[in-house]
């Protein structure tokens, strides 16, 4: 089965848009189909953005996690060296949480990684579109 990790921006919209790829990743984890997997540190920046952009949001963002396993921080998990400080933690979670794949909208700084498992340890980065085409 495979293992999802999400990144804070993929919680903020489907947690925004429920009717988005986001939204329907979370539901086919509800299903059963997949295992969906965050960190509180993805979990509080999403929150925090939340409040800032979309407060009436953030009551859907609790239903949201009610699929997720969190999974710990690894600060001394293996990431890509020239992965930005600021994305590490979410890297270094999903590596350390067994994730199959990372998902997150924040291609500036992952794109250099989508789909390309031999820089990123096995992990698959890539965005909710991109992981929906593949099904």
């Amino acid at each position: 089965m495979r293992r999802l990790f999400l990144d804070a921006n993929v919680l903020f919209t489907a947690a925004h848009n429920p009717e988005g790829k986001a939204a329907l990743i979370i539901s086919l984890g509800g299903e059963g189909i997949l295992q969906i997997r965050t960190s509180a540190f993805a979990i509080e920046e999403a929150r925090r953005n939340l409040a800032v952009k979309c407060p009436t949001a953030v009551k859907q963002l609790g239903e949201i996690l009610k699929t997720a396993t969190i999974v710990p921080e690894r600060p001394d998990a293996s990431f890509p060296p020239d992965l930005i400080e600021k994305d590490r933690p979410i890297f270094q979670a999903a590596l350390a949480g067994k994730a199959t794949h990372l998902i997150t909208g924040d291609t500036a700084h992952f794109g250099s990684f989508m789909r390309r498992p031999a820089k990123t340890f096995g992990l698959v980065v890539t965005t909710p579109a991109q992981f929906l085409d593949s099904l």
